[in-house]
């Protein structure tokens, strides 16, 4: 599977991120309101905002979310944990997008872009929210992402989050709402 493919939408392009997309990420990602309810609500604070940036393009599997009107980097997303070697599964997460393009459906068509791609190589696309972040699991469930009954411990400056996991699979992904 390619983790870092260019995927096209009707408002939306996917590209892999690059080292030279530095200054318009940190120009959307260092706004706090963005980190308020992650793990590490001061991401968005020098060091740790460059530290996150590095480890999305050391990672190999981020994409540049790009607004196809404007042009401008809106946010970014990954292919991360799993693969299709061990049982067909694979973890979208690390989403962050500029407020200007929360609640307009850009949300939903960067998700549907890549759990599209995602299902032709894996059986279930999954995605990890921290139990305390309530705007990442609304979000997952408006997509059609169903909670499954596992927790995940992620481990961030040597602190331990827990993350609840929710999935999708082709047939959950074709009868949901991500299907239109």
């Amino acid at each position: 599977m390619d983790r870092q493919p260019v995927l096209e939408g009707e408002r939306l392009l996917l590209r892999p991120l690059r080292a030279e997309d530095w200054p318009a990420f940190r120009s959307v990602a260092s706004d706090p309101l963005i980190w308020e309810l992650h793990p590490q609500s001061e991401r968005w604070r020098e060091p740790a905002l460059s530290a996150y940036f590095a480890g999305l393009i050391d990672g190999k599997g981020a994409l540049a979310v790009i607004d196809k009107v404007s042009g401008a980097l809106i946010g970014a997303s990954r292919y991360q944990y799993g693969s299709i070697d061990d049982g067909g599964t694979i973890e979208i997460g690390s989403t962050m997008l500029a407020r200007s393009h929360w609640g307009g459906g850009t949300n939903r068509e960067m998700k549907r872009l890549m759990i599209a791609h995602a299902l032709q190589y894996v059986a279930t696309v999954e995605f990890w929210a921290w139990l305390d972040n309530a705007r990442s699991r609304r979000a997952l469930e408006k997509i059609g992402a169903r909670l499954v009954d596992r927790i995940e411990d992620v481990e961030m400056d040597g602190r331990i989050y827990p993350h609840a996991v929710y999935a999708i699979n082709a047939e959950s992904f074709a009868a949901g709402p991500l299907s239109s």
